[in-house]
């Protein structure tokens, strides 16, 4: 049983947030905690204006982020990290190789499919990017609480 799960993206301020918000509304009424950190984050910086957009304009109203730069504490910690690109899995396993068993994309139940960062870029990316990110945290929040 999953009971700390870690969303891992890179500036911790599009990706990361908006999947911990979704994974964190599936798992209500669960003991799972889910927090997210980003391989190079904007240490403080809130959740970024296109992505809470996003977010709001789907009816989500996440909590008040501050990113966070990850740490191999926080992999150690975590009893589950899904993360958005490949090549997050290869900075992880730089940092923590004993957390690469459990690390996984996101998008691993949808043929192990990336999810693009749409930071800097068009409303329509962060679109994509949500679209995709639900369909993760829907794929995996059935496997991580089956009976719902």
């Amino acid at each position: 049983m999953f009971k700390r799960i870690l969303i891992v993206c890179v500036g911790n301020i599009c990706r990361s947030p908006t999947a911990e918000h979704l994974l964190r509304q599936a798992l209500l009424g669960t003991d799972v905690q889910v927090s997210s950190a980003g391989l190079g984050a904007l240490v403080d910086k809130p959740i970024e204006r296109n992505a809470l957009a996003t977010l709001q304009q789907h009816g989500q109203q996440p909590h008040e982020h501050s990113a966070r730069q990850l740490t191999s504490r926080m992999l150690r910690e975590s009893d589950l990290i899904l993360v958005m690109e490949k090549r997050h899995l290869q900075g992880i396993s730089q940092m923590a190789p004993e957390a690469r068993g459990k690390t996984f994309l996101l998008g691993k139940w949808q043929d192990d499919r990336e999810i693009p960062d749409p930071y800097r870029q068009s409303e329509a990316a962060f679109e994509h990017a949500y679209a995709l990110i639900e369909e993760g945290v829907e794929a995996w929040s059935k496997r991580i609480r089956p009976n719902r």
